[in-house]
């Protein structure tokens, strides 16, 4: 009993959209499915998840050394062993430094816009605390970056910049010689102490002999150190969910239930179990864990249809219902109706072992998840979990492309509106993985400059890049939103557009990035909506006092004043409003009056709509503005002015 993805919807629960007008409560529910994430994820850089962090933090071994070398040689390259908190030991290091100037920002690690992924001396700014994680790069990249490494140390000096480094530690061959005095090896702090202190930030003081249990202390030794940071906020979800009488034993219990390895147990089950339909109903049971029966039974069905398995002959009240086949294999129908192991941590051990070691079927597991989700029936908080399970095996076998996949497919303009938050979390989940992080930039990327992307992508680009993205690489956000702003039309556009002007306004330096490449995209003259996001964007005020800022402001309002008058009149309102302020006068005037380039007949519709601007409200400070604006168009024209006669 198979479902494939049509073209057609069969029954609607909830509001369905199939052409391109907003659809708010689906957005809302995807943008809901992210920023339940973000709260969890581990790799965030904004300001506030680095306080966060920060109250949390149990310094590692080593970390005294790696702070002295960034202070001595404004570089630092943290090593180590892969989970000992490596990334976050370096954002601390950055965190610790003065923001007074710069900011933190991590360095992007795809190649937007250009032909390298090197060092771009072009992202230091002065007093710039940058981020260069290479934990998960190839060979060729970490040769490249240390090749441009020097060049660019040079200009981190100049600037009173610093830049912390995370080494592929398996990659410890390849370091150059001449780098090694920068390197800091950090070990592994203790996870005890790790998660004492997230639990003490939570409000849970628990007794010392309550951490010795045996579920503790059997926790497995090597696990990585943002495991335990997640092993809290589940003691902590336990508490608040947990009646009075049960205690701090009783919430680490069930928070570690999930992670008895069951891998033995699990293959010498399937070893001993040939039915193919058990193992179908075995595999369903896992990945839709805790749904309902007839849930399970779905997709029980699906997947042997997926695999072409032979239907069984045997009369359907011949055979054994549903319950006892349940029963067979180890599974329970709970008093709430849903269906679960009896084993605890069973279901991540039946996980496993398919995509293990059935490597053979793993597209055609992709492709009966597909079908699987197109089930209108199946609630939100299901398609949550399973979507997590999914999105974890295809990660965790090297297989990021199913996510893609899966992602585009579920956005296209057939497929049902209710899969938009399905496609959105599946593509923040792979943004936040260490390993596949860069293949989901790279491919959003791709999509979002790609004149081929649909509209329902799009919006789900726009999503993601904002809400998830724009936290850990916001750079890479940026452009990627700008690319989206160009192209994009309708609701999606206006998203879009919004999207990439708050995350600009947010700092500084997006801020004048964002000037930057609208100044060359306005130079360039393709992009018509780049104009419209300069003139939103500008502030006549904002960091007026950077050269760097007004040269952007000028090459920006240079193509804009040579488009059609009644397109910037009103935003030339708002500057010149900024010049009746003495202030800020000489610097607004400059930069409009260097973007007339001396250039009488554009000069002239310059003057000509300050005019209309000062007899269109009362003061004196309007004509003193215009006046002053004259004087500059003159005085750039090598028109001399003469005092009036008397």
């Amino acid at each position: 009993m198979t479902e494939t993805l049509g073209s057609y919807i069969r029954e609607a629960h909830g509001a369905v959209n199939s052409g391109d007008g907003p659809q708010f409560n689906i957005y809302y529910a995807a943008e809901a499915r992210l920023l339940e994430q973000v709260s969890r994820r581990p790799r965030a850089i904004a300001k506030e998840d680095r306080e966060h962090l920060a109250a949390r933090f149990v310094p590692p071994r080593g970390m005294q050394h790696a702070r002295n070398r960034l202070d001595e040689t404004n570089t630092v390259l943290i090593d180590g062993l892969p989970g000992s908190g490596r990334r976050t030991a370096a954002l601390m290091l950055l965190h610790e430094l003065s923001d007074a100037k710069g900011s933190l920002h991590e360095l992007p690690d795809t190649s937007d816009d250009t032909a390298t992924m090197a060092l771009d001396a072009g992202d230091i700014s002065d007093g710039d605390r940058l981020l260069l994680d290479l934990s998960e790069v190839d060979e060729s990249r970490y040769i490249a970056v240390q090749t441009a490494l020097s060049d660019f140390r040079d200009s981190l000096v100049r600037h009173g910049a610093h830049l912390a480094v995370v080494l592929p530690h398996r990659l410890g061959y390849l370091l150059r010689g001449e780098l090694k005095h920068l390197t800091a090896e950090i070990g592994r702090p203790s996870a005890q102490r790790v998660l004492i202190t997230h639990l003490r930030h939570e409000g849970i003081e628990p007794p010392r002999s309550e951490l010795d249990v045996s579920g503790l202390t059997s926790y497995p030794p090597q696990v990585p150190m943002r495991d335990i940071a997640g092993l809290a906020h589940r003691i902590r979800r336990c508490r608040d969910a947990s009646p009075a009488d049960r205690g701090f034993s009783d919430w680490l219990a069930e928070s570690l239930a999930d992670q008895h390895d069951q891998t033995a147990r699990v293959a010498a089950d399937l070893a001993s179990q040939r039915d193919g339909r058990r193992r179908a109903l075995l595999l369903s049971v896992a990945l839709f864990h805790e749904t309902t029966p007839g849930t399970v039974l779905r997709a029980a069905n699906t997947l042997l249809g997926v695999l072409s398995h032979p239907p069984d002959p045997t009369p359907r009240l011949d055979r054994a219902d549903l319950y006892t086949e349940l029963s067979d294999i180890g599974a329970e129908v709970r008093p709430d109706g849903r269906v679960r192991f009896r084993i605890v941590g069973y279901d991540r051990g039946v996980r496993d072992h398919f995509w293990t070691f059935l490597p053979d079927i793993r597209r055609q597991l992709r492709d009966w998840f597909d079908t699987c989700l197109v089930d209108p029936s199946l609630a939100q908080s299901d398609r949550k979990e399973a979507v997590a399970r999914f999105a974890a095996q295809s990660l965790r076998t090297a297989r990021p492309e199913d996510l893609s996949w899966l992602a585009h497919r579920w956005t296209s303009d057939r497929a049902p509106a209710h899969l938009v938050p399905d496609a959105a979390q599946l593509l923040a989940l792979g943004l936040d993985d260490e390993q596949h992080g860069r293949h989901f930039r790279q491919q959003i990327y791709d999509w979002s400059t790609s004149t081929e992307t649909g509209a329902g992508l799009r919006r789900v680009l726009v999503l993601v890049c904002s809400r998830t993205m724009a936290r850990s690489h916001p750079d890479q956000a940026l452009v990627r939103l700008h690319h989206l702003a160009r192209r994009s039309t309708g609701a999606v556009g206006a998203r879009a557009r919004q999207a990439l002007l708050d995350l600009a306004r947010s700092d500084n330096r997006l801020y004048r990035r964002l000037l930057d490449r609208l100044g060359a995209g306005i130079a360039q003259g393709q992009w018509a909506e780049d104009r419209t996001l300069f003139l939103e964007l500008a502030d006549p005020v904002r960091l007026m006092g950077y050269r760097s800022i007004r040269e952007s402001l000028t090459s920006c309002w240079y193509g804009v004043l040579r488009a059609p008058v009644e397109s910037w009149a009103a935003p030339l309102a708002g500057w010149l409003s900024a010049a009746e302020d003495l202030r800020h006068r000489a610097l607004v005037l400059r930069v409009l009056t260097a973007a007339c380039d001396a250039d009488v007949q554009v000069s002239g519709r310059l003057y000509s709509a300050a005019l209309r601007w000062q007899y269109a409200g009362p003061g004196a400070s309007r004509a003193e503005t215009v006046s002053a604006l004259l004087r500059r168009i003159n005085t750039a024209q090598g028109i001399e002015s003469y005092p009036l006669a008397v």
